[in-house]
């Protein structure tokens, strides 16, 4: 396989950076990209376009228990000084071994993921009024496990006029469709605000003015469609 093909690179980076990467395929990934710059520069750019969603994630505040736990170890550091020479050695030496365990411990926690429902993957195939040729290729969704981010992946990218552009929409079963915003002709993040998804089990494309539909409601033909349950 020839990881140096762009298209190839980035669609493995989309499916690695999003989580659908997984098991066997995810360790071989990770082999590779030691080797293979073009996979590289593809993951690097995959991070900086998701981390930004990230700033809608809440703060956790930390417990009691943690600040009571800090103000001990800094009660034992005042001790320490008061002490001998050789305590205070000792006392280092200790807290030195200490910082080492935390410091291992915590590049453990960070480079493993907390436990997380599973991704959503969501195939949005053409419909009718889709153009014939590339276009009828189906577009991949992901909806991460916690319902705040969704990406989308077209197989190749989607031709559009310049003066249209794709909307993407969550449908209810009951009441009108939800706007997700405005999506690239060749994917992209958007970030789940609310509730945006319950109730809706159909995700759906549909081609609108530039900056999408001028009413907050489908105007355009639907060209891609695909069902879905949370």
């Amino acid at each position: 396989m020839d990881y140096g093909k762009s298209e190839l690179a980035d669609a493995l980076a989309a499916d690695y950076v999003i989580g659908t990467l997984r098991g066997g395929a995810r360790r071989r990934f990770e082999a590779l990209l030691p080797a293979h710059s073009e996979l590289r520069q593809a993951t690097l750019a995959w991070q900086e376009r998701l981390m930004p969603l990230t700033g809608v994630m809440a703060p956790i505040q930390p417990s009691s228990e943690v600040w009571r736990r800090i103000s001990d170890r800094l009660d034992r550091r005042k001790d320490a000084a008061a002490a001998s020479p050789w305590q205070r050695l000792a006392f280092w030496r200790g807290l030195t071994a200490f910082a080492s365990v935390a410091a291992i411990g915590l590049a453990v926690l960070l480079g493993t993921p907390r436990a997380v429902p599973p991704p959503i993957v969501v195939v949005l195939a053409a419909t009718e009024a889709a153009a014939s040729g590339a276009a009828t290729a189906p577009i991949v969704a992901s909806i991460s496990g916690d319902g705040s981010t969704l990406v989308t992946k077209p197989i190749v990218p989607v031709a559009v006029r310049a003066d249209r552009s794709l909307e993407l929409w969550a449908v209810p079963t009951q009441g009108a469709p939800r706007s997700l915003g405005v999506i690239p002709s060749n994917g992209g993040a958007v970030a789940l605000r609310g509730r945006v998804l319950a109730g809706a089990d159909t995700l759906a494309v549909t081609v609108e003015p530039p900056g999408g539909s001028p009413t907050g409601a489908p105007t355009g033909p639907i060209v891609y469609a695909g069902k879905f349950s949370l």
